[in-house]
């Protein structure tokens, strides 16, 4: 076969540094687009970004050229700069360390994308904690508590 045919979709998760409430209202609409241009910049088609308060939730079409770890290095890095500059109240803005980055199957692109469009109301009964407790149990991942929250 002489053609590579590729078409891996990927749910990203991360959280700001300390899990502090820096992406208010006032942000997130402009952080959210951020994100998807950088995706795009990247040749990974941004499908849905959302999230709440204390994290981001991603969903694009990775591009078969690039590593998730390179996405995720360019998403964190650009947006955190891009973020310090909004106010002064968030010069103390940072990415964690980690994040988690699930495959997505086409026939469920939809459901993920209302559950990232539903963050605000998702978030007024389960914490990101448990949100990404319940990701990992699901998609069987093992951790250690201890380095989970970096």
């Amino acid at each position: 076969m002489g053609q590579s045919l590729v078409k891996n979709y990927v749910h990203i998760i991360f959280s700001t540094k300390n899990r502090q409430p820096f992406i208010k209202q006032v942000y997130e609409e402009e952080l959210f687009k951020y994100l998807g241009g950088v995706c795009k910049a990247l040749d990974c088609a941004p499908i849905q970004v959302g999230g709440y308060l204390d994290h981001v939730h991603i969903l694009c079409l990775l591009n078969k050229n690039l590593t998730i770890v390179k996405l995720l290095e360019e998403l964190k890095t650009d947006s955190s700069k891009w973020m310090k500059k909004r106010a002064v109240e968030l010069s103390d803005f940072y990415w964690q360390d980690g994040y988690g980055a699930f495959s997505v199957n086409p026939s469920e692109i939809g459901i993920v994308t209302d559950y990232i469009q539903n963050q605000r109301k998702h978030h007024e009964r389960k914490s990101f904690q448990d949100e990404y407790r319940a990701f990992l149990k699901k998609y069987n991942v093992d951790y250690d508590e201890r380095y989970v929250w970096g």
